[in-house]
């Protein structure tokens, strides 16, 4: 079953409603893909009348100018999303130290109050189609602070007996997995060979092939799984309405 994330999407939005706040959102160079990215959530925001901020900058800015920028748009804005990667040159970790807990929408911060979105995404794809996770075996491809990491922190929560692989790991941990969650970025890694029938795929990995993007799954994949995330227009739409379902949370809370 191809799992449609619009629908999912759209639920959220409904239950949301109209929200007279504002999100700051801070870019480094223009690569195609972020790209994408951002314009999904500008989307995103005007129907829900959240105004959007975005702040460019190129990729030679240095490590203080990234960081000023970042305190710039967390003081203006009701939440704040620093797209990843960051240049090679960038200490990460110091540029997300910068973003103030109560504005945090990815949940990346050194005390984040907000579960990521593309973990969030996955916990309400599961719980949508009513997955057993309790017991099962889960396979993340991936460990990145964005979709691998939280997605298996997620599933463990649940109950899953989870094992994480590198990109570039062999693949044979996917034969027997019950539940998959791909976030590798390495378009089709993954074939139909690699899974059994009836497998949950929940494809978060994207990459740009031939000026389009695509997962981590081959297509092919969905005649063998029970649901399967398309790239795009699987977990993507829902990651997005999460970041708003998380700004709303926080500018309640604060």
């Amino acid at each position: 079953m191809i799992l449609d994330g619009k629908l999912i999407a759209e639920r959220i939005y409904t239950s949301l409603g109209h929200q007279p706040l504002s999100l700051g959102i801070l870019m480094i160079g223009a690569d195609p893909v972020t790209s994408s990215f951002v314009r999904a959530k500008e989307r995103a925001a005007a129907r829900l009348g959240v105004i959007v901020e975005r702040d460019t900058l190129s990729e030679s800015a240095t490590q203080s100018e990234i960081e000023d920028a970042v305190g710039s748009l967390a003081a203006r804005t009701h939440g704040l999303i620093v797209q990843l990667p960051l240049p090679e040159h960038i200490d990460t970790e110091r540029v997300l130290a910068c973003i103030p807990p109560e504005k945090d929408v990815d949940g990346i911060s050194a005390t984040p109050r907000v579960r990521p979105p593309v973990a969030a995404a996955a916990e309400e794809i599961l719980n949508a189609e009513s997955v057993q996770v309790f017991d099962a075996r889960a396979v993340v491809v991936g460990a990145g602070r964005l979709v691998g990491k939280p997605c298996a922190d997620v599933l463990r929560d649940m109950g899953a007996h989870v094992t994480v692989l590198q990109k570039g790991d062999v693949l044979d941990a996917l034969k027997d997995a019950d539940i998959i969650v791909l976030g590798a970025g390495e378009s089709g890694m993954v074939k139909p060979e690699h899974i059994k029938h009836g497998v949950v795929i929940i494809d978060a990995g994207t990459s740009e092939s031939s000026g389009k993007v695509v997962g981590d799954a081959d297509p092919a994949c969905a005649e063998k799984a029970s649901v399967f995330t398309p790239v795009p227009g699987g977990v993507g739409p829902i990651a997005v309405a999460m970041i708003f379902k998380n700004l709303v949370a926080l500018s309640r809370a604060s």
